[in-house]
C-alpha cells in the first residue's frame, strides 16, 4: 500500500510587524474547533527575551475551503503563575488543544517554563476564548524511573477516556520527559554507537483517574500506569522523538502526527545541524499502547525556504490537527506546524483506505 502524503498549503500566520509580542516568532499552534464551528488557532507568540504567551487567532477559509489566514482575537494565557515565571522572564508555550468528551470541556496541554524549567500544564475551557489552569501535571514513579520533577513537554490528551492496563477507562497523556542527557543537543555530542536507551529517550503514556459520571478529574490524581510507548528508531529520528499532535481518531485508530529529530552536516560554524521532521504513527483504537503503524520516512520535512530559514533552522514542529469534516472529507486532515521556530505553515494529509505495509 502507498505511504500516507502530505501536501502543503502554504504559510499562514508570521510575526505581525510592529507587536512586540511576536517580534520572536509565532509558532507551535494548538488548532481546534470551537462551539461556533470555526476553527481556532493558539500560537505561541514569542517577544523579547523568549518570553512566551499563548494567543487565540480566527482561520480564514476561501471558497474552496482551504486555510489562507487568520483574524488576531487576543491571549488565552500568559505568564501569571508561579510554574509559568522565573526572574528572566517566563513562558506559557506549545499548546496542544483537544474537547474531551467525558469532561464536557477543553482540555489544554501547554509547556509552561518556569524556575524549575519546562513542565506540563493543564488548563481547561468551556468555550475557548476564557481558559482555567488547572496545574502542573504530577506523576508517580515508575520503577526505577523517576518522571517527577524532571523536565517535559511535547504533551497531549486524548479526546475520549481510554482503557488503561487493567482496562478501565481513564484520561491518557502523551508525553516526552527530557531526562538529564537525551536532549537532542546533548545526544548529538555522544558517540554514535551509543545504544539508544529506550527508557530514557521515548515518548510515553500515562494515565489518570476521571469521575465519568461527574465530568472532572479526580482532584489530586496523579498521572500513573506508565507505557513506553515509543523510542527512537528510524534514521530520520535517530536523535529524538516526540507527540505532536493530540490524537485523532480515524478508521484505522488514534492518529498522532510526531516529531523526530536527527543530526546532518552542517556548514561554515555551523559543523552539525539538527534536522525535525514529522511522521505518522497509528494506535490501536482499543489499545492504544499497541502501534500499528509508524512511518519508515518523514511525511514532511523542512525542504522549502519558510522552513529551512527562521529562528531555529531547519524545523518541522505539527502541533495542531483539524480533521475536515466540514468538507465532508472524513479522511482528510490539515496539519498546522511551525516552520523554523518562527511562522506558522499548514499541510494537507489524506489517509490511505488501508495502512501501509
Amino acid at each position: 500500500m502507498p505511504e500516507f502524503k502530505v501536501q502543503r498549503l502554504g504559510t499562514l500566520m508570521t510575526p505581525e510587524p510592529g507587536n512586540a509580542m511576536e517580534v520572536e516568532g509565532v509558532l507551535n499552534p494548538a488548532a481546534v474547533r470551537g462551539p461556533d464551528g470555526h476553527l481556532y488557532l493558539f500560537p505561541r507568540l514569542v517577544a523579547k527575551g523568549n518570553y512566551s504567551r499563548i494567543g487565540i487567532a480566527r482561520v480564514k477559509f476561501n471558497d474552496a475551503g482551504d486555510p489562507v489566514g487568520v483574524e488576531r482575537i487576543g491571549i488565552a494565557l500568559e505568564p501569571e503563575a508561579d510554574y509559568e515565571k522565573r526572574p528572566d522572564g517566563g513562558g506559557c508555550e506549545d499548546p496542544r488543544i483537544t474537547y474531551n468528551t467525558v469532561l464536557q470541556h477543553y482540555v489544554m496541554n501547554y509547556v509552561a517554563f518556569g524556575p524549575n524549567g519546562p513542565r506540563i500544564a493543564l488548563a481547561r475551557s468551556n468555550d475557548l476564548p476564557h481558559w482555567e489552569r488547572v496545574g502542573l501535571a504530577s506523576f508517580s514513579p515508575y520503577k526505577h524511573i523517576e518522571f517527577q520533577g524532571v523536565d517535559n513537554k511535547d504533551s497531549c490528551t486524548f479526546p475520549d477516556a481510554i482503557p488503561n492496563p487493567s482496562g478501565h477507562p481513564e484520561l491518557g497523556l502523551l508525553h516526552r520527559p527530557l531526562f538529564p542527557g537525551t536532549s537532542p543537543e546533548e545526544m548529538m555530542k555522544k558517540s554514535r554507537s551509543k545504544q539508544i536507551d529506550i527508557h530514557l529517550e521515548s515518548i510515553w503514556i500515562s494515565y489518570r483517574p476521571v469521575k465519568l459520571n461527574e465530568h472532572i478529574p479526580v482532584k489530586g490524581a496523579k498521572f500513573t500506569s506508565h507505557h513506553r510507548l515509543a523510542a527512537p528508531e528510524a534514521d530520520w529520528e535517530k536523535l529524538k522523538i516526540g507527540c505532536g499532535t493530540p490524537p485523532v481518531l480515524t478508521k484505522h485508530g488514534w492518529m498522532i502526527v510526531y516529531h523526530g529529530v536527527h543530526e546532518t552536516e552542517g556548514t561554515g560554524d555551523q559543523k552539525q545541524r539538527l534536522v525535525y521532521s514529522a511522521g505518522v504513527m497509528i494506535l490501536d483504537k482499543d489499545n492504544p499502547a499497541n502501534i500499528l503503524y509508524r512511518s519508515p520516512q518523514p511525511v514532511l520535512k523542512p525542504d522549502n525556504p519558510d522552513e529551512q530559514v527562521g529562528l531555529i533552522a531547519n524545523v518541522v514542529f505539527p502541533t495542531g490537527i483539524d480533521c475536515r469534516h466540514d468538507l465532508g472529507t472524513p479522511n482528510r486532515f490539515d496539519l498546522y506546524y511551525g516552520m523554523a521556530d518562527d511562522r506558522i505553515g499548514v499541510a494537507r494529509l489524506d489517509i490511505t483506505d488501508e495502512l501501509p505495509d
